[in-house]
């Protein structure tokens, strides 16, 4: 997402953009952003101009924050989801057909960038005249920026010049920039998750061929999935006449244990290359001919391929560390958490720490975005900001996958079937 400069930095980078791109082709001209009436008061003999006349809701992505489950990545802040309206205007000595070579090495230059790039962005940002783009972060958006031309009408430039601008028209063509995604300040809440749940069994369609009815964990069928669970894979015809296996991405595994109707598959046994956060898909296969536990066949087109059925694989938090906290007494604090997990996170992925207080007198709870990563890691780093001193339970969620609790199971203790880790402590 992107805080409050993301317009201003869509503007420079255009700006950026074309100065470098008319420079080279018309001597002296420069990119300004002026108000068209202002074009002649003290802006060069020649040039575009690039002024943001427009903004209009995305209707795409406009509800993309009705709750905090609907986007892959689940944002953790309110969001605005708008396209930009830009009208570029040409001005120079006609005599010399200024406006038009202008408007041609616009056009070309546009073309060539139809993408506004995390790279043109930062680059920017950091090379800017107004400092205080630096701190926008718009080029960690991950919905992708585009910029394209649009088709103006004569009676559409009549108006904008005319009953819009007020001013006397020049040579101009638009473009639109979408899209762009404005984040609010206030943060969504995360409650617990549900403890228990009872529901009855849902019947399945029989097929003539193997057939993935169900995937999840043999400790549970609302239990989380973890690298260290055992796979239940329920299903028709899951047994082959030679040999049953399960294919997880490039690589075909043999489960311990096989049935008509069942396939339990350790995780164990799946090297944590081919495993990562979140949605996961398996095929139960049975080969035309007998092969290694561990081995995609050669002769794979001759198989038999039951459909594809997903899993979500939730990560484990296995350490915390605070670093960098500020604040006094009852103040607010302020820092960062460096979240170690036992499988690896891709860069794409969006990443949100939920922090819940552990406490029974109105408790609070927070939910923050964490840093943007440049290559796999099971290393997160998240900065918090504004949070009350006090013991916090803390939770990583992940494409739709959410690290699970830890749970007292001592009948004996005080906090007996509480939630109680892990957790991390801000005094």
């Amino acid at each position: 997402m992107s805080n409050h400069l993301a317009f201003a930095t869509v503007t420079a980078t255009l700006q950026r953009t074309l100065q470098a791109a008319i420079q080279a082709d018309v001597d002296g001209a420069r990119a300004t952003t002026l108000r068209p009436n202002e074009i002649g008061n003290g802006t060069p003999e020649s040039g575009v101009n690039i002024f943001l006349y427009q903004i209009i809701t995305n209707p795409a992505l406009h509800n993309i924050d009705a709750t905090p489950m609907r986007s892959r990545g689940n944002p953790v802040k309110r969001q605005a989801a708008l396209d930009l309206y830009y009208i570029l205007s040409f001005y120079g000595n006609d005599n010399e057909l200024i406006p038009q070579r202008l408007l041609g090495s616009v056009v070309k230059a546009l073309n060539d960038n139809r993408v506004m790039t995390a790279d043109m962005i930062r680059e920017t940002c950091d090379r800017s005249t107004l400092t205080i783009l630096q701190q926008s972060n718009l080029a960690d958006q991950v919905q992708q920026i585009s910029i394209m031309p649009m088709d103006l009408t004569l009676e559409d430039l009549s108006k904008t010049w005319g009953v819009f601008f007020q001013t006397p028209y020049v040579l101009s063509v638009a473009y639109k920039v979408l899209v762009v995604l404005v984040e609010g300040e206030a943060g969504f809440k995360r409650p617990l998750p549900i403890r228990q749940r009872q529901m009855g069994d849902l019947a399945a369609p029989l097929l003539n061929r193997p057939t993935v009815e169900q995937v999840f964990a043999q400790a549970g069928r609302f239990q989380p999935i973890l690298a260290s669970s055992t796979l239940e894979i329920r299903g028709k015809y899951l047994q082959g006449d030679r040999l049953t296996q399960i294919r997880i991405g490039n690589l075909d595994i043999t489960p311990p244990d096989v049935s008509e109707n069942r396939i339990l598959l350790p995780l164990s046994i799946v090297p944590l290359n081919l495993l990562w956060v979140g949605a996961q898909t398996l095929q139960v296969v049975h080969p035309a001919h007998d092969i290694s536990p561990i081995e995609r066949s050669p002769d794979a087109r001759r198989s038999v391929e039951s459909n594809a059925a997903s899993f979500i694989l939730c990560p484990t938090l296995e350490t915390i560390d605070i670093a960098d906290v500020s604040g006094t007494e009852q103040d607010p604090r302020n820092g960062q958490m460096r979240l170690h997990l036992n499988v690896k996170v891709r860069p794409q992925q969006r990443v949100a720490v939920a922090l819940n207080e552990w406490s029974t007198h109105q408790p609070t709870a927070y939910l923050f975005e964490a840093d943007p990563r440049t290559e796999d890691t099971q290393d997160i780093l998240a900065s918090f900001q504004d949070v009350k001193p006090g013991d916090y339970l803390v939770r990583v969620m992940i494409d739709g996958a959410e690290s699970p609790l830890e749970i007292d199971t001592n009948s004996t203790s005080a906090t007996y079937q509480w939630f109680i880790g892990p957790r991390i402590l801000l005094i």
